[in-house]
């Protein structure tokens, strides 16, 4: 299942621990758009959403955000709090030990 837009934004903000001030003032984006972005009452348009991006501190979760994957190779991540939100409760790991 993908994750809204609106979810997204919020666990990139939270997974760099900014306030919704500062990532405003990051990336360029005015902080009454931000929180509508956050509180799902609208979307970001092309131009929002390539300031979202661009801004060195995201650029890690690009794949993810636009296409629901990742690229550790390339650099491309999902953000640390990513959990936030689903459903399970259980942990996808094996129990296995490596090392």
């Amino acid at each position: 299942m993908s994750t809204t837009v609106a979810t997204k934004i919020r666990i990139m903000r939270k997974s760099e621990m900014l306030t919704q001030e500062k990532m405003a003032e990051i990336t360029g984006i005015t902080l009454s758009a931000l929180r509508q972005y956050e509180q799902g009452r609208n979307e970001p348009n092309l131009e929002s959403t390539k300031k979202l991006l661009k801004s060195p501190i995201f650029r890690k979760y690009r794949d993810w955000f636009l296409f629901d994957e990742m690229d550790p190779k390339a650099g491309q991540v999902v953000p640390a709090l990513a959990h936030i939100g689903q459903d399970e409760t259980t942990s996808q790991q094996s129990e296995k030990k490596i090392g």
